[in-house]
């Protein structure tokens, strides 16, 4: 079904270059991924790949940091930057909660007030990353002294770095196919996963014993059974829709009196997993720093903990924070408010439920029940992995399974949804007579 999609699309011009247009920025982003920062050097970070701050910070930068490329910190600060952006709308700031009342002049001026704070978180993080990772990797990440103009060197090429690869998804966004962000970090879990399974490969064929050859297949074939199992599940989660019965007062004539909503069972889709797994990377780097310089004091351990997601700690703070995006971005996708007025101006109702404030009360419940639902199914996928490794002393490689799984197949299913979209839209224009 898909390869036929694929094979329709590509015989229309239009989706055709915006297709085109995608796969030749992310080859930009992939070349990017391995220019090495000048004065770095970057095989210093192997022997800190079992870091879980460090593969965290890889997955949100679609695996640049490894190489400590010029875009190693990825999109991680413009989508921290977003989150900072979105919370200020929330009554917090009068600024911005007038500015998303502005429609398109609004949003370009969140836009804007958006790119200058990950300016700045950019330019914070890429130097707590670079001290962090120099006095894990024993002094050895730089093959120069850093002082303060070697920090704003590194700070000031990264910061560029992330920019660069923060319009590179806004180009893909306005011209391409896909959400920029999400098919960036997409394009950079599936560049890793031939590196993942050569390394899972070594680890249960190569560097084992004869005698245990046959506990490996098994293991193998166990892995192969979960992988498939999430595969199906979260497909099934991500396509599944409550749908909401709207009766209509008025309607033109032959139209249907009747029709109806539909909500996704997970409204808020993958962007509360990249959320935390963001916000998780960027305190964590820091606190490596810290810890790695004063290891006397007990609450850089005990915050340590909190954000490693590997511990018991870490993984409650991981859940947490995956449950409060879920429900903070399934309210910014859905606005009950607006949905409700919305309804009322189109002459439209819920029945059994009072036009206007009932209607936003009746979809504030709701949202809150399917946001629950997609908080614990997002949370599950997540963390089983997680689980099983500590569990089972399974490879720091299986650790992040879970999420690459959930950004791959959500990103997947948003893009062929897309392209059915550009048939259909095709296809009305084709019997109305107009031309593109």
């Amino acid at each position: 079904m898909f390869f036929k999609l694929l094979r329709d699309a590509l015989k229309v011009k239009n989706v055709r270059s915006k297709i085109f247009f995608t796969i030749f920025i992310l080859f930009v982003f992939r070349v990017g991924t391995h220019i090495t920062v000048p004065g770095v050097n970057a095989k210093s970070l192997e022997a800190l790949s079992n870091l879980p701050f460090l593969n965290m910070l890889s997955l949100v930068s679609g695996n640049a940091l490894k190489n400590f490329s010029v875009f190693a910190l990825g999109v991680s600060p413009y989508i921290t930057a977003s989150i900072i952006v979105q919370l200020l709308q929330m009554d917090i700031l009068p600024k911005f909660v007038e500015w998303g009342k502005q429609g398109e002049v609004g949003r370009r001026k969140l836009n804007q007030a958006t790119r200058y704070i990950s300016l700045v978180l950019a330019f914070v993080q890429s130097i707590g990353i670079t001290a962090g990772l120099n006095a894990l990797s024993g002094a050895q990440l730089t093959t120069m002294t850093l002082n303060w103009q070697a920090y704003v060197m590194i700070g000031s090429i990264l910061t560029t770095g992330s920019m660069i690869v923060t319009w590179l998804g806004e180009q893909i966004t306005d011209k391409g196919y896909g959400n920029g962000t999400s098919m960036i970090i997409f394009a950079g879990i599936i560049s890793s996963l031939p590196t993942t399974i050569s390394e899972i490969y070594e680890d249960r064929f190569v560097n084992i014993a004869a005698s245990r050859i046959t506990e490996s297949i098994i293991f193998v074939l166990i892995l192969v059974i979960a992988v498939l199992a999430i595969v199906y599940f979260t497909t099934f989660v991500q396509q599944a829709e409550y749908k909401i019965p709207i009766q209509y007062t008025k309607r033109a004539q032959g139209a249907p009196s009747s029709s109806y909503l539909p909500l996704k069972l997970n409204p808020a889709g993958v962007i509360p997993v990249i959320f935390a797994g963001s916000i998780t990377a960027i305190p964590t780097s820091i606190v490596q720093f810290f810890a790695s310089q004063n290891q006397s004091y007990s609450w850089l351990t005990t915050l340590q903990e909190f954000f490693d997601y590997t511990s018991v700690k870490g993984m409650i703070v991981y859940a947490l924070l995956i449950i409060l995006f879920t429900f903070f971005y399934t309210f910014v996708q859905v606005n009950p408010e607006k949905t409700a007025e919305n309804l009322q101006k189109s002459g439209a109702y819920i029945h059994g439920v009072r036009p206007g404030n009932g209607t936003e009360v009746y979809f504030s419940k709701l949202l809150k029940r399917l946001a629950t639902v997609g908080a614990l199914f997002l949370g599950f996928v997540a963390l089983l992995p997680i689980l099983a490794q500590n569990l089972l002393g399974l490879s720091s490689n299986i650790s992040f399974l879970g999420t690459s799984l959930i950004i791959i197949i959500m990103t997947s299913l948003e893009g062929i949804k897309q392209l059915e979209g550009y048939l259909l839209k095709r296809k009305y224009v084709g019997f109305m007579d107009i031309t593109e």
